[in-house]
């Protein structure tokens, strides 16, 4: 065979992916449609390696604990990527979440692996950065962590090709055919065509996920799935005080704004999105959204002629009639066949815990796979600068 596990995508999770394999020893290739890595999600995400403090009101606590040590990780293995920024939360008279619930929240973060938090004394409100003090009752601090998304992308790439991963760039996935021994996938790229054979296909294709397994035969089954997008502003105005958590007072959803490259970043909305993935883009009404929540807590007021950037970013979430916001964040693995499965899809997954969505990947295909030495753990693996 040409290689024992074949990736398709080089977002954070097939990235991640490719280097869990190279580090278990098995011969492994990543194709990417793209010239470079992150060009999709991962390079417009919120740029938060965080436990996810509101996965809490829905009891998501497994994945918030299991992003927390992963925040850890992160923090110890890439300290030039990865950067701990206090995160202020304002509670207002006419804040939904009352600061008890708010104060109860941080203390099980905290439990669950998160840092302390404090109380920031009155004093101290009229350094935040032109906060609205008008009815403010309490200001909470806490600490979670920001990234370069696709910087962080670019070096899980880096890792896995020192480890002995090959990449190919401005490869396409075209087909496979797949049996109990393996899979044959057909490839495009710029100057021809070809094939490979692999024993296991990672479909880490992203919001391309079920695209792909639409041109895999024997056809294997297909989650349920809505695209939901989520846009980002960027401002001028740089925050002094870290990244300020915000309770959009219309729908009462979460909504960050944060120091990003010199200027203020706000996000993020949850907008359905259906058609080609790679049309996505921010819609004026989000646009709008987004800087009324930023007026709404900060002077002097910033208006669409402002914006220096907006970007759009989708997200595979379990298809439900329900609001967005409140879906599972959970990454779901998904095999074409009970037993001896060779092809496995990534559905979702979060930035913070691409490591851990990786190591279970590799934990499902490894009775598929010769045995290995291994060459490294990525638990302690540090990421090249």
């Amino acid at each position: 065979m040409d290689c024992e596990v074949l990736i398709v995508g080089a977002g954070i999770h097939g990235a991640a992916v490719a280097q869990a394999a190279a580090a278990a020893g098995y011969r492994t290739l990543l194709l990417e449609q793209y010239a470079q890595p992150a060009q999709g999600t991962s390079s417009k995400s919120s740029k938060l390696i965080h436990g996810g403090l509101r996965y809490l009101e829905s009891g998501q606590f497994r994945l918030v604990r299991e992003c927390l040590v992963e925040r850890a990780r992160l923090l110890h293995n890439a300290p030039h990527l990865v950067e701990l920024k206090p995160f202020c939360i304002p509670v207002y008279a006419d804040t939904q979440r009352r600061a008890w619930q708010i104060r109860a929240g941080l203390g099980l973060y905290a439990l669950l692996g998160g840092k302390r938090f404090a109380t920031l004394p009155r004093a101290q409100w009229a350094r935040l950065d032109g906060l609205r003090t008008a009815g403010l009752q309490t200001v909470f601090r806490y600490y979670d962590a920001q990234t370069d998304d696709a910087a962080l992308t670019r070096a899980v790439c880096a890792s896995a090709v020192s480890l002995g991963a090959e990449i190919r760039y401005r490869h396409s996935f075209a087909q496979a055919r797949c049996d109990k021994h393996g899979c044959r996938v057909r490839y495009q790229s710029q100057d021809n065509s070809g094939e490979l054979d692999t024993a296991v296909l990672v479909n880490a294709a992203g919001a391309w996920v079920n695209e792909l397994l639409q041109h895999v035969e024997p056809a294997p089954t297909r989650l349920d799935i809505d695209m939901v997008q989520g846009t980002h502003i960027v401002i001028p105005g740089r925050l002094q005080q870290g990244i300020y958590y915000m309770e959009a007072p219309g729908d009462r959803r979460a909504i960050f704004a944060m120091p990003w490259q010199g200027n203020t970043m706000i996000g993020t909305t949850e907008s359905p999105f259906r058609g080609d993935p790679a049309a996505v883009g921010p819609l004026q009404a989000e646009i709008d959204y987004l800087l009324a929540v930023r007026n709404h807590y900060f002077e002097p007021r910033a208006d669409t002629s402002e914006v220096i950037e907006a970007f759009a970013g989708l997200r595979i979430l379990p298809h439900s009639e329900g609001s967005a916001f409140h879906r599972s964040r959970d990454t779901q693995l998904h095999v074409d066949r009970a037993r001896c499965p060779r092809v496995l899809s990534i559905y979702g997954g979060k930035l913070t815990s691409h490591r851990m969505t990786a190591e279970r990947v590799i934990a499902r295909i490894r009775p598929l796979l010769p045995r290995r030495t291994a060459r490294a753990d990525t638990r302690t693996l540090r990421l090249p600068v």
